[in-house]
């Protein structure tokens, strides 16, 4: 049995942004049953540092440093036909070394976290490929394409329209395909032949405990989390119209009430949004998520934007925090009925409210939550999903296996 390659669009770590998180534990999941070589970028400094951490889980690690897209990315893509998001992660050293391992190494197994990463594959490559396409970039793109305006919109609109011609090319190359959701199987699954299969993201509920030992914040008042992060543009967006609709209304009722948006990366319009609002405070990377969960009177969700409002839904459910988050956000949880669902302005205005005011109900509810996604977001509970499809022959050696079942 031969090693495997896995190759990631960002440095796995274990308590990272979404794609971070889930590269972390899949990595770790696949390493006790494969020898592991990484090879994947970082465009923070901080992942750098990040290379050591993955010694005991990998047998050799490349981390390629890859400056953030600018306008030269976005000129070369539209000059060259091809979706932004495959011009920004095309790098001639991150070819150079994919080839190197695969010349060098017995590698049999390739892993691919994010259909960007695919465009590195050889063109006949006789590696058994997983392709890990987490929320796919078409369906971001989409969603931009939907809500933005002007010159955005219609860069959004290409943007998703090549990125799903690429999904389909890549997911017809492999021999598994993942995705996070039902809801983007069911998107892509009309053109996969059946290939697509959900890897839902989990929750690391030994980390994300209210009973760990970790450094406490100091409470000033009563305190509300938004879910997702502050570097993403849906996720501002989602913020910020949660912040001008909502946040009135709670503090009209509690003036000392704040809403909170952490995040690595601050935008423009992040730091305009704390600067618009007295009650926002939009806080940049910090070490551990955990202390402000732990100080937060509730947890908001107002939309569905991507990923990172998932996964900082489930964090907020281990830490045994009350959610509230809008019907299509809950839908992607399976929550039963431990997140407290609003839709329109007055709703989850009430629904905080409810919150704040009866705080001893909340925490049964937070407490319930914590529960629900032990039982059924750990990890290693999703990812079981993955070792059907490590057993694999040769394509070679599975014809022949097949054509000796037809003649036997």
């Amino acid at each position: 049995m031969g090693d495997m390659l896995f190759l990631a669009h960002c440095v796995p770590f274990a308590t990272g942004n979404g794609d971070e998180s889930r590269g972390f534990h899949v990595l770790k999941h696949l390493a006790a049953r494969k020898r592991i070589h990484l090879i994947a970028f970082a465009d923070d400094p901080g992942d750098l540092k990040r290379k050591q951490a993955l010694t005991s889980l990998t047998a050799s690690r490349s981390i390629i440093w890859r400056p953030k897209p600018g306008l030269g990315t976005l000129l070369r893509a539209f000059v060259t036909g091809r979706p932004a998001h495959l011009a920004a992660l095309d790098d001639a050293l991150m070819r150079q070394t994919v080839k190197q391992a695969l010349g060098q190494r017995a590698i049999d197994t390739v892993y691919l976290l994010s259909s960007g990463m695919a465009q590195y594959l050889p063109q006949r490559a006789q590696h058994h490929v997983m392709i890990d396409l987490i929320e796919p970039a078409s369906t971001r793109s989409q969603a931009v394409a939907r809500t933005g305006a002007g010159p955005a919109r219609l860069w959004a609109a290409r943007e998703a329209r090549l990125l799903r011609r690429h999904e389909r090319m890549v997911i017809r190359r492999a021999d598994a395909s993942l995705v996070a959701s039902d809801g983007d199987a069911l998107s892509l699954r009309d053109d996969a032949d059946g290939r697509v299969r959900v890897l839902e993201n989990g929750i690391d509920t030994d980390h994300y405990d209210p009973k760990a030992a970790y450094r406490q914040l100091e409470p000033t008042g009563m305190l509300i989390i938004f879910a997702g992060q502050a570097g993403g543009e849906r996720d501002i967006a989602a913020a910020s119209r949660f912040a001008d609709t909502v946040l009135p209304h709670i503090r009209a009722r509690y003036p000392d009430a704040r809403l909170a948006i952490l995040g690595r990366t601050l935008s423009k319009a992040a730091t305009a949004l704390a600067r618009r609002h007295d009650g926002v405070m939009v806080v940049g990377e910090v070490a551990d998520r955990r202390p402000w969960l732990a100080a937060a009177s509730v947890v908001v969700g107002p939309e569905i934007v991507a990923g990172s409002l998932r996964n900082g839904l489930l964090e907020a459910m281990a830490m045994g925090r009350p959610v509230v988050a809008s019907r299509a956000a809950s839908d992607q949880i399976d929550h039963a009925g431990t997140i407290r669902t609003a839709d329109s302005v007055g709703e989850f205005a009430d629904e905080v409210l409810w919150a704040l005011a009866h705080p001893a109900e909340a925490a049964e509810l937070g407490e319930a939550a914590r529960k629900r996604v032990t039982w059924r977001y750990h990890w290693e509970s999703c990812l079981g999903a993955l070792d059907p499809l490590l057993r694999w022959q040769p394509r070679d050696a599975a014809a022949s296996d097949a054509g000796n079942a037809a003649h036997g």
